[in-house]
């Protein structure tokens, strides 16, 4: 496989190098794998950290910024970032008023932020902890158990980053936080496999002519695989699955998220099949989002998150946000 890197082994701090060079805003420790709005701590301010491996970028470093995450913390790819890291950034964007730690259900995340927050609180930082499990797919997985946590991580940082930089205090933005993942569910799809730098080859074996459904964010088996299918089939397919646990309710905030090899191109075409079945359902859609968030390297395939949204998280949502993968309002 052609890869545009150095060496395998480099291939994360060559790329918070070039985020550093790109991004004067961000403060970025490439041996220590730490990156934070540069304005940290800002007074009077809930933190906001989460992170995890890497591979899934925009997700995490590329949300750090105003009115979302104030650190990030990239680990290898796919592989949790070590609580050192953690603390780290809760110390560095701690003002006083605590810090939220936004964790993805996977087994390795879980355990490294829980140790983080005991050494953290060590340190005098009071922590408080949100878990994501908004996929639908699966019930346990190769890394998780319960549901994973994938496209309503965006949904849960920028709303509660909002919240944070409103002066909430912690309780209430963990609150929103956890409004916010009960009131999402995701479901994604591959057409290709991945493939990880250190391998060189496919993660998974997905034969020509057939695509998974339910595909981890890491190439974990999904639900079933089935022959090639037409984007609207998909999108019945998907929506459904998310609906059919999502339950009746208001308007929703869609995801059509890019797992890092789909053209823009296709996912707006998805993304109208979406809205065709949301409005075949009569599901009244407040605002949508396409492209590349939450990534799987190279994966050809996508995702569908829908979060159920109410005229506060609909403010929270559209309040300004500035970094450098998600900006309106600056």
């Amino acid at each position: 496989m052609k890869m545009l890197i150095n060496v395998p082994e480099t291939v994360v701090a060559d790329a918070l190098r070039g985020m550093a060079a790109a991004h004067p805003g961000l403060n970025v420790d490439v041996e220590r794998r730490v990156v934070v709005r540069r304005d940290a701590p800002v007074a009077g301010k809930v933190g906001l950290v989460s992170g995890g491996g890497s591979g899934h970028e925009p997700l995490h470093a590329g949300f750090v910024g105003a009115g979302m995450l104030d650190a990030a913390c990239p680990g290898e790819v796919f592989t949790s970032p070590v609580p050192d890291q953690m603390v780290r950034a809760a110390v560095a964007v701690d003002s006083g008023r605590g810090v939220l730690f936004v964790v993805k259900n996977y087994t390795g995340d879980v355990l490294n932020f829980n140790m983080a927050a005991e050494l953290a609180e060590d340190e005098g930082v009071q922590v408080a902890r949100v878990l994501v499990n908004d996929d639908v797919a699966v019930t346990d997985s190769l890394y998780t158990a319960g549901r994973r946590g994938t496209g309503a991580t965006l949904f849960v940082e920028k709303i509660a980053g909002a919240a944070a930089e409103a002066g909430a205090p912690l309780e209430r933005v963990e609150a929103v936080a956890r409004r916010v993942n009960e009131a999402s569910r995701s479901f994604g799809v591959a057409l290709a496999a991945c493939t990880t730098p250190a391998k060189g080859s496919p993660t998974f074996d997905l034969p020509a002519g057939e695509l998974e459904l339910g595909v981890g964010i890491h190439g974990e088996p999904g639900r079933e695989r089935r022959a090639m299918m037409t984007s609207g089939e998909i999108a019945d397919v998907a929506v459904e699955a998310v609906l059919e646990e999502l339950g009746a309710g208001g308007p929703v905030l869609v995801l059509v998220n890019g797992a890092g090899g789909t053209p823009l191109l296709e996912l707006y075409g998805f993304a109208g099949e979406v809205h065709r079945v949301l409005r075949e359902r009569g599901v009244p859609v407040a605002r949508t989002l396409v492209g590349n968030y939450v990534t799987s390297l190279d994966m050809a395939g996508a995702s569908v998150t829908l979060c159920r949204v109410d005229d506060e998280l609909l403010r929270l949502w559209d309040a300004p946000v500035c970094t450098p993968a998600l900006r309106w309002g600056c």
